[in-house]
């Protein structure tokens, strides 16, 4: 189905900004960009999703495998003992020994979902681990090699790197793989921030929807 994604700002990096804008997806790829009026006056029958805030590429985690094998992403009903937060370091290493096949594989898939969540859609690998690497495979989010990721420094807290790719300090151009051009993969995000500077000062936080190849995989309720 041929579905329109329209904002009052679209950021497709590389190129100027788009007051009232749109994208326009077909299966799994972006077959246009532009102004919402025009974008929709040549695609009268496609589906319109009407979003608050900026349209922008997704954003690329260039420490994917440090978050998903030296950090411990706690289970919701592990809240009252563990936090919610990413356990890394000495507290990581305390728990390490405790994690079966079943509950490190359910650490890794709530990583890869906080990633979603922070609208991110690219991940450096490679992914060695074997319920890493079957994990992001299932997961549909993009694998870039190393070689093709430039290298980001460490950012965050004492604990190592964080999951919000803009706290890597670059920018929104630092922070994503590519920008939105027509042709390309519909990889994507909608962010709840008025325009490109408030979408740094803000963060990941802000996202609010994450579009991979074309599908809606995660909407902030």
């Amino acid at each position: 189905m041929l579905t329109v994604h329209a904002a009052p700002l679209v950021l497709p990096v590389g190129a100027a900004a788009v007051e009232r804008g749109a994208v326009a997806v077909e299966g799994d790829r972006i077959t246009a960009l532009g102004p919402y009026d025009e974008v929709a006056a040549a695609h009268p029958t496609a589906r319109v999703r009407q979003w608050a805030g900026v349209i922008a590429p997704g954003l690329h985690q260039r420490h994917a495998a440090w978050l998903l094998t030296r950090c411990y992403h706690p289970d919701p009903r592990e809240a009252d003992g563990l936090g919610t937060d990413p356990l890394s370091g000495e507290e990581f290493a305390r728990l390490a020994g405790e994690l079966d096949a079943t509950r490190w594989a359910g650490s890794v898939r709530r990583g890869l979902q906080q990633m979603l969540r922070c609208g991110t859609t690219h991940l450096t690998g490679p992914f060695r681990d074997p319920a890493v690497r079957t994990a992001v495979s299932r997961s549909g989010l993009v694998e870039v090699p190393a070689a093709q990721s430039p290298v980001a420094p460490e950012s965050g807290s004492e604990g190592g790197p964080v999951l919000d790719p803009l706290a890597e300090g670059l920018g929104l151009p630092g922070s994503v793989h590519a920008p939105l051009v027509t042709g390309a993969r519909a990889d994507f995000a909608v962010f709840d921030v008025p325009d490109e500077a408030a979408l740094v000062a803000a963060g990941a936080a802000s996202c609010v929807v994450t579009v991979l190849a074309g599908r809606l995989v995660y909407r902030r309720r």
